[in-house]
Parts: structure tokens; C-alpha cells; sequence
């Protein structure tokens, strides 16, 4: 009898151990490190609104993302941070990329500093964090500097835009150039200031069928109203 009862509890416990449901279907959204807040908010929506199915987000510079989708890594959804990253995996999409939202760069910088424009950037024992140049974040801040006529010396060149905001937030660095809806999510850990001018464009791509419907809905009212939130500019 006792034998008896230890089974049915171990039989109960791994019935339902588990949160995982059977027969959950599970899609891999592969997306831009400046992504991350808007694009959770976004799974989770998807998530409620299709039992059954649940997104898996990964999140990285868009480099590292094309690298994965060459390699052959499976992912059903891309979104890049400029359309340049999403044109090398034309070859690997079901259809055409669709422009989802538009982002605005900003200078980041903590508390107690101030740096009110790209000049400022270029003052005397300032130590300033960018991204790399394979990195969008980092092609438009150099294409911001040649516009402005300002020539920097980075301490380091950083591989998603994360990673620049990081290093300001942890006092790293004095100052930074991120995304606007990077410095809106940082919140009261940082200052900053959004750049006029320079615009990049947001592609979201399938590659799978079964992509095709969190990329129909993050171009969805519904989804544009979620982009907006996070502060990025709607096309």
C-alpha cells in the first residue's frame, strides 16, 4: 500500500510539474537588441490573443542576427534595425520585408553630466562609448558625426546598442549614443537627449510560414499602437 501511494504522488508530480502545455506551438522571433522592450511587450500580446502558441524571442546586434539566419539556425520572424542587415537574407524570406517603425538616435549620459549636442561629444577627457561599425546603431551615429563635422575618440566600440547603454548605466562610460526608445527605457538611470536628423527603418521579415501571422500583427493596429508606447516612430 505504501508502495502504491508513493507512486500515485510521483505520477501526480510529474503530471504536473510542468508549465510547458502538449501541443504548444512555438515560434522563434529573431530581433535588434533595441527591440527588446517593445517586442516582449509584443510576444506577450501575441501569446494571449493565440493559445497555443508561444513566442520565443532572441535578441542581438542585427550582425549577429543575419549571421544566425546564413548559418541556417531555425527562426520563423526577423526584424533588423536597418534594411540594410535584413537585404543580406533576401535570399531566405518567404516574401518581401515590411517596414514596421522608424527610430531617432540620442545621446545617453548619467547623472551629473550634460552633453546637449554632438559636439559636445568631441570636449577634452570625455569618455564616450559607441557601437561598432557593423552594427546600425553604429553606422548612423558615424553618418550623424560626418553630418555635424565632429571627429570623436571612442574608448570602445560596442556590439549592439545595449551594450552602449550598459556601459553608461553602469558608469563605464561618461556618454553614449543610443536609440531614443533606448534612452526612454533606461528610465531616471541615465539623461540623454534625442538627435534630430538622422532616421533608421525597421524591417520585419518571415522566414517560415507560420511567421506570417506576429509579423502581420506587429504591423496591426494593435501592434502599432504597442511601437508607439516604446516611442518609436511610426511609418
Amino acid at each position: 500500500m505504501k508502495r502504491l501511494l508513493v507512486a500515485a504522488l510521483l505520477l501526480a508530480t510529474a503530471c504536473g510539474g510542468s508549465s510547458a502545455s502538449p501541443g504548444t506551438r512555438h515560434l522563434t522571433v529573431l530581433a535588434a537588441s533595441s527591440l527588446t522592450e517593445a517586442f516582449g511587450a509584443l510576444a506577450a500580446d501575441y501569446d494571449r490573443a493565440h493559445p497555443g502558441t508561444k513566442v520565443d524571442l532572441s535578441f542581438a546586434g542585427s550582425p549577429s542576427l543575419v549571421a544566425q539566419v546564413q548559418q541556417g539556425i531555425p527562426a520563423d520572424v526577423l526584424a533588423t534595425a536597418d534594411q540594410a542587415s535584413m537585404g543580406k537574407v533576401a535570399a531566405h524570406l518567404t516574401g518581401p520585408p515590411r517596414v514596421f517603425a522608424r527610430n531617432r538616435l540620442a545621446i545617453v549620459f548619467g547623472p551629473g553630466r550634460r552633453y546637449a549636442s554632438l559636439r559636445d561629444l568631441a570636449r577634452p577627457g570625455t569618455t564616450l562609448v559607441i557601437g561598432a561599425p557593423s552594427v546600425p546603431v553604429g553606422k548612423a551615429t558615424r553618418k550623424a558625426l560626418a553630418a555635424a563635422g565632429v571627429s570623436v575618440h571612442p574608448v570602445s566600440l560596442e556590439p549592439d546598442v545595449k551594450a552602449v547603454l550598459t556601459k553608461v548605466v553602469t558608469g563605464e562610460a561618461d556618454v553614449g549614443v543610443v536609440y531614443a526608445t533606448d534612452l526612454a527605457a533606461a528610465g531616471s538611470r541615465v539623461r540623454g537627449v534625442v538627435l534630430p536628423g538622422v532616421v533608421t527603418t525597421l524591417p520585419i521579415g518571415t522566414l517560415t510560414a507560420a511567421g506570417r501571422g506576429f509579423a502581420d500583427y506587429v504591423l496591426s493596429p494593435a501592434g502599432r499602437a504597442v511601437l508607439a508606447r516604446y516611442g518609436f516612430v511610426l511609418p
